[in-house]
């Protein structure tokens, strides 16, 4: 794998190598769950499917593309580890999008499968996350709230610019968190403006803007969908992503008897 991180100091460029320890294996189990079998392009059939040997060149092209587009990330301009990590995975899931580009998919198609490979990778992060309040705790409301506090003080603590800006506070069982600044979502707009957008922002929007519904019903883990809303998103360009994680699912307030829509 190539290794563009000489431009680095010598403590974030440890945090990559760790990171890739880590990810290469998963990214590897994730895509050989996401794409074997899936066409290479829903319009033309004929072309065939993924392959174990499709699956190997498309990793590798990946990560030597993670690797150049790297100093755009210029991670040692953030404020802490959690803020690096989160901007390295911003960068490898572009450089996956741009490679599914090259390799002739559509663009359509290329965030499909992309944001189902990552999505994969994604869930796992929030299992491990949540893992200790499932087990301390069986009420959904203080899953949520404890995993999105632990995950602030892990992933995506907010010290402000250039790192993450975040205003947190709770009412009854829902947990608010507007986000006034998100470095992936900056990074991936710092490269677009240097190579143009061939579709890297909306892949971002349709990845990492859209886990959150289905991450919020894993950490709250009561096998109930309706955790989350967020009705704005720095993606889109508006001003916040204004996230409220519902400690109580849309779907526990409709069912009779909860005292909602359906009395």
């Amino acid at each position: 794998m190539p290794d563009n991180s000489e431009h680095l100091k010598t403590g974030t460029r440890i945090a990559v190598g760790v990171w890739k320890l880590i990810y290469v294996p998963l990214f590897r189990r994730a895509a050989r769950q996401i794409l074997r079998g899936r066409l290479l392009d829903v319009a033309t059939p004929t072309r065939g499917r993924w392959l174990e040997s499709d699956i190997k060149v498309f990793l590798d092209q990946t990560w030597a593309r993670t690797e150049a587009i790297m100093p755009i990330a210029d991670l040692d301009a953030l404020p802490d580890t959690g803020n690096r990590h989160n901007v390295f995975l911003a960068a490898t899931t572009i450089a996956a999008f741009q490679i599914m580009l090259e390799r002739g998919v559509s663009a359509d198609y290329a965030m499909t499968l992309v944001s189902d490979l990552c999505w994969k990778v994604y869930s796992w992060i929030m299992k491990v996350v949540s893992l200790p309040f499932r087990l301390t705790t069986r009420d959904p409301r203080k899953r949520m709230a404890r995993s999105v506090r632990a995950s602030i003080r892990l992933l995506f603590s907010a010290p402000g610019p250039p790192g993450y800006e975040v205003t947190v506070w709770t009412e009854g069982s829902d947990t608010h968190t507007h986000w006034t600044h998100c470095p992936p979502q900056t990074f991936v707009r710092r490269l677009i403006e240097g190579q143009g957008d061939r579709g890297e922002l909306e892949a971002f929007y349709q990845s990492w803007c859209l886990y959150d519904w289905v991450g919020a019903d894993i950490l709250a883990g009561d096998g109930q969908k309706g955790h989350y809303s967020r009705p704005h998103a720095l993606s889109r360009g508006d001003s916040v992503c204004d996230m409220c994680w519902h400690g109580c699912s849309k779907e526990a307030q409709e069912q009779p008897g909860t005292g909602t829509a359906n009395e």
